[in-house]
């Protein structure tokens, strides 16, 4: 359980994101839902997360902007009393084949999926040192560990968040701080809903079919929960057998 935890999680007002806030809701913490534009969307998951009893509120952060996400942090510590459990989920793509990719797509998925992450990590490492515990949970990708043609800039991105966390599990471990990255196959979200789920897709799955927002909140519910308190720089992949 999740009781008296305080959970930030990023780009949570929809996807895995959603689904990751009401999986924490439902265990007890209480959530700081972070969002990009969707003000709609975020306060709709705070209330989902209320009617389970707990605290829920929605932070607008950009969390790409290194002053933005500091001052974000902040704002949840004054409001919610702390954090306890981050979660670094915001993401964005941007696909094209390296050849014809522009600089700005490039750089857009960078500041977001990786400069984001760090962001959070340096504003809430200091608040888990002084507590000497916390939980970090970065959502990553099999494209991070195994490349995926046309998506050069987030795999990129998502290949330089493994190596975070790993730099972060060692840096922050005898302070009792777990950091660990959870890397998705393909997944049912608005995101990839683009993508179809077409026979060559899923012909690729070992599994035949994509995964469930909701399957992978139930890894990062573990992550987050004393059960895993021993688990630290691990990449734990979550993709119907995809690449393995």
């Amino acid at each position: 359980m999740l009781n008296g935890k305080v959970a930030l999680v990023t780009g949570a007002s929809r996807g895995i994101g959603r689904a990751i806030a009401l999986r924490f809701a439902s265990l007890g913490a209480d959530i700081a839902v972070i969002y990009a534009g969707n003000e709609e969307k975020a306060n709709a998951v705070c209330a989902l997360a209320r009617d389970m009893g707990v605290k829920a509120m929605p932070f607008r952060c950009n969390v790409a902007d290194f002053a933005a996400a500091k001052a974000t942090v902040e704002a949840v510590r004054e409001s919610l009393g702390g954090v306890d459990i981050l979660v670094n989920n915001a993401g964005v793509t941007k696909d094209g084949l390296i050849a014809s990719m522009k600089e700005e797509a490039y750089d857009a998925v960078l500041d977001t999926n990786l400069k984001g992450a760090f962001n959070m990590i340096r504003h809430c490492a200091p608040l888990f040192i002084k507590k000497r515990g916390g939980k970090i949970i970065n959502i990553a990708s099999v494209s991070g560990l195994i490349g995926n043609a046309g998506q050069a800039n987030y795999a990129a991105s998502k290949a330089g968040l493994i190596g975070l966390t790993k730099s972060v599990a060692r840096e922050l471990a005898s302070r009792n701080v777990c950091c660990n990255a959870i890397a998705p196959g393909f997944v049912k979200t608005e995101m990839t809903q683009e993508l179809g789920a077409d026979n060559a897709l899923l012909g690729r799955i070992p599994m035949g079919r994509m995964g469930t927002a909701e399957e992978i909140a139930e890894l990062a519910a573990f992550l987050a929960q004393e059960g895993s308190n021993y688990i630290t720089g691990e990449v734990i992949r979550i993709d119907g057998g995809l690449a393995m």
